[in-house]
């Protein structure tokens, strides 16, 4: 073999020897990296501009999660039924507060053990969300008063139930029920395309501050589905998806933590949380200031009370065949 040729395998075998140590070396700097992707992944949560989603757009926008190592993408969405719909279809990982607790419980139905909830925003006449509202000038006075009119509601099965079941509890029969989106709410109601609406805040500041309608009643689930105006209802929750908490413990401990973050900032710095309404909500600017904000309970904070309410709630979609089959709502509640 000639002295070329030698030094020709030697220079190969050499370039073989350092791919090799730089392939060994490479896998050991990466699989780090790889456990990281594993442990972090992206948490997609999926919200509708209501007021009460408050707390995860401040944890957003404070950058709560970010500072925890996660990384959260807010989806929103049209209505709380597509928010079910995408966590079904693994499309979220889960619902920020404000989702409709009754589309959650149909998701359940479709597919058992789907979630668990980990906070939810009960509201009455005191902490505001759910109302009935009227064209400012309107000559009504009680919800009774709209019998035979025509009424309109925000989209999904939730809310087309509740709006039914509060007028005729009400006493307003004959009243047909539509669905708009909730954006559509106030300016339905000015143009007198329909008599009233059964809407979530902002929807009423929003008409209120603008001068075209008015709160006919707020607190309207609780005083007529659960027939107390000051009893908790646990009409919206955050959740998240089941496979994303078995999957990635870790990272839900941390995400649940960050969560709670936005809910301390909604409880002890109201005024503060409240500009991140903006871009989330109708709200704009310093009519933020305007809004009511509903309550919030943990999953560690939840009284007998608060189930029994909650549970009473959603029996009525079972009774309205709406449920296929009761729900037992302690075993939604996730469990640290």
């Amino acid at each position: 073999m000639s002295k070329a040729c030698s030094a020709t395998l030697l220079a190969s075998a050499s370039r073989r020897r350092v791919l090799r140590s730089s392939a060994a070396l490479f896998g050991v700097l990466a699989a780090p990296a790889l456990v990281r992707a594993q442990t972090a992944p992206k948490i997609r949560i999926g919200f509708w501009p209501v007021a009460s989603g408050l707390p995860f757009y401040a944890a957003l926008e404070k950058g709560y999660f970010k500072e925890a190592g996660l990384d959260v993408e807010g989806q929103k969405f049209a209505g709380a039924q597509q928010v079910m719909e995408a966590m079904l279809a693994g499309r979220c990982d889960g619902s920020s507060n404000g989702t409709g607790s009754a589309n959650l419980g149909i998701g359940e139905i479709a597919q058992p053990g789907l979630f668990k909830i980990f906070c939810t925003n009960p509201t009455n006449v005191k902490d505001v969300l759910d109302e009935f509202i009227v064209a400012k000038d309107s000559p009504y006075k009680t919800v009774a008063d709209f019998k035979g009119k025509r009424i309109a509601c925000g989209p999904g099965i939730q809310n087309m139930t509740l709006a039914k079941t509060m007028l005729e509890r009400a006493g307003a029969t004959g009243a047909s029920v539509i669905e708009l989106p909730i954006g559509q709410h106030v300016a339905a109601v000015a143009a007198g395309q329909v008599e009233g609406c059964y809407t979530l805040e902002p929807t009423g500041t929003v008409g209120r501050l603008n001068g075209t309608t008015r709160v006919l009643e707020a607190g309207v689930v609780s005083h007529y589905i659960l027939g107390d105006p000051m009893a908790p209802w646990h009409g919206g929750s955050a959740s998240l998806t089941s496979e994303f908490l078995k999957k990635n413990p870790e990272a839900a401990t941390k995400f649940i933590a960050a969560y709670r973050r936005g809910i301390d900032l909604v409880r002890n710095q109201p005024d503060e949380a409240r500009q991140y309404m903006k871009g989330y909500t109708a709200i704009e600017g310093a009519l933020t200031k305007e809004v009511p904000l509903a309550a919030y309970v943990m999953y560690d904070e939840f009284k007998p009370s608060d189930v029994e309410y909650f549970q009473k709630y959603f029996d009525l979609f079972t009774e309205k065949q709406i449920f296929a089959r009761k729900i037992d709502v302690a075993g939604l509640i996730y469990k640290a």
